[in-house]
């Protein structure tokens, strides 16, 4: 096995590593450290890389996690190895010392250890999990996580020098790259008992991944605030900021938010990824009469749709899903957004600024100017925006938006609080859809429920399925495997609660009993709440009733 082949083996490019190879020609350096500066290889992949090439293993979680310093005396040059990238592990009954080492191909290291005659073996560490382990051995580096309120010029000068190195960089880089091949939709950086915790989003729910080596918290936190642009020297204020980055050859956007807590600062990393989102309406998962009801609702030429849920809930998602279907040569869709997070091609994306007075309510005004046929204001917050949002589907515009509701039905009584007249909701409203996110069942190590009739029983599954003309004989359980880093899920689908606006339901009284007649109404018209329709997603495979619950109960 060649080095060359190991890195084939793990997807680089036979042109790739020509290029690196003639580069080294030239300049020197090592290959793959070469193909990690050019892009083309992650430094996630390094180890087990080294792993096929030396024929050795990969250090594991469990170990890392468990390995405390020895605490024998030792004649070995600890300050040496530690320099060059190992560190020893252990030293074994048979007297063989046992290494780990983020360098496996240092040569000043295999020179001492071939002239001294050591017997060894070595385990592969990534960048990370070796920082770790140099954590615990106690730290002689500067760069501790101290306050840096009042810094000199000095001191901020040579606090940006470290926050450049190249641990500091690597570690990020590899925490980003973790956080994309694990399909993370935020990185959360906050302090915890006195250490800093990184945790990942993913699908939806936080996972806790690893805690920041101590002598590199001030300088990842330092590190990312130079990429947003944000000031290193506060900690007392929120700062917000963005990066724009390729790692592991992929194009990246990331959102930066800092907040200043109790015993830190806490750090949320949103990841923008263009190339994973597709806004195609068949990838939402939703039931099949409400994909039909909503396809109809978009063939309208007027009107209002309106998008309810919490925030994470996916509904600019699904709006932009909505503008993708209708979108063409034929249609001038303008959108008012703030921010403007994703672009799409063929609209005409505004992005709103309060802080100059052009917030919603300006910005619709100017929209209606423009003869769009397809609107689209991000979210409702006032009556004036509201009010302007309705008369412009009066004057034939089809029109998209959002609000802060629970439920749909609430999301009329929403409206009128706001002090938007009833006429005017009646006329212009179409239809109203809440929305909420659960997993999805990880099609790989997805199996059938165990034991399916108390589940179904529990939760009154035969009378939901006789009801919408499904089957129990689909219920299915989370197992965990490779494919869904062991939860069980991966990816996500949409829960709706359809609420069409019909002539009988403009004619029932607003009054303080309207959300109970309109929900009995909808119910009657055969129509589902939340919670019934995350069920017939689980009876029909597609989900766990538990996340159901964990989401919609």
């Amino acid at each position: 096995m060649t080095l060359e082949s190991a890195l084939s083996e793990h997807g680089v490019s036979s042109e790739d590593i020509e290029r690196a190879k003639q580069f080294r020609a030239k300049v020197g350096g090592s290959l793959e450290k070469i193909l990690l500066n050019m892009g083309s290889l992650s430094e996630e992949l390094l180890p087990s890389i080294y792993a096929r090439f030396l024929e050795c293993e990969v250090l594991t979680p469990a170990q890392r996690d468990a390995w405390e310093p020895p605490k024998e005396p030792t004649e070995l040059p600890q300050a040496f190895l530690r320099a060059n990238g190992w560190l020893l592990f252990e030293i074994m009954s048979d007297g063989v010392a046992l290494f780990v080492t983020k360098a496996p191909m240092n040569w000043d290291v295999w020179q001492y250890l071939t002239n001294e005659n050591i017997a060894h073996k070595y385990f592969i560490a990534s960048e990370s999990d070796f920082e770790l382990l140099e954590t615990k051995m106690g730290d002689d580096i500067q760069g501790q996580n101290t306050a840096v309120e009042g810094l000199s010029d000095a001191e901020e000068y040579r606090l940006r020098e470290l926050a450049s190195e190249a641990p500091t960089v690597n570690l990020l880089n590899n925490l980003i790259t973790r956080a994309l091949r694990m399909r993370a939709s935020d990185m959360h950086i906050e302090p915890v008992d006195g250490r800093y915790r990184v945790r990942y989003r993913i699908d939806g729910v936080l996972h806790d991944i690893e805690f920041l080596p101590e002598r590199l918290q001030l300088l990842i936190l330092s590190r990312l605030k130079i990429l947003a642009g944000m000031d290193i020297a506060e900690k007392r204020r929120p700062q917000d900021g963005k990066i724009e980055m390729r790692v592991a050859n992929i194009a990246l956007d990331i959102r930066v938010s800092a907040l200043p807590v109790n015993k830190g600062e806490s750090m949320v990393l949103r990841f923008l990824r263009k190339d994973a989102l597709t806004y195609d309406m068949s990838s939402l998962g939703f039931v099949e009469d409400t994909h039909e009801a909503i396809l109809r609702d978009l063939k309208r030429t007027s009107g209002v749709i309106l998008m309810t849920g919490p925030t994470g809930s996916g509904k600019t998602t699904t709006l932009y899903s909505f503008l993708n279907q209708i979108n063409g040569d034929d249609v001038k869709i303008v959108t008012l957004e703030d921010p403007v997070e994703y672009q799409l091609p063929g609209l005409n994306q505004v992005h709103v600024r309060p802080e100059i007075g052009f917030d919603f309510s300006s910005g619709l005004r100017s929209i209606v100017r423009q003869d769009p046929d397809v609107i689209m204001v991000g979210e409702v917050r006032d009556k004036e925006t509201c009010r302007i949002a309705m008369q412009a589907a009066l004057t034939g515009h089809l029109v998209f938006s959002t609000v802060h509701t629970n439920d749909a039905p609430s999301a009329f009584t929403r409206l009128l609080d706001l002090g938007v007249e009833e006429y005017l909701l009646n006329a212009a409203l179409i239809s109203i859809l809440a929305q909420r996110l659960v997993r999805q069942l990880c099609p790989t190590c997805k199996s059938p429920l165990a034991n399916p009739r108390a589940v179904i029983k529990e939760h009154g599954l035969s009378e939901i399925a006789e009801r919408f003309g499904s089957t129990c004989s689909e219920l299915m359980a989370s197992k965990g495997c490779e494919d869904c880093a062991n939860t069980g899920f991966k990816g996500r689908l949409a829960v709706i609660e359809y609420f069409p606006i019909d002539d009988k339901l403009k004619s029932i009284p607003k009054d303080d009993q309207f959300l109970i007649r309109a929900k009995s109404y909808n119910r009657e018209r055969g129509w589902r709440t939340l919670l019934e329709d995350g069920l017939l997603l689980a009876l029909e495979g597609k989900t766990t009733v538990e996340e159901v619950y964990r989401v919609c109960g």
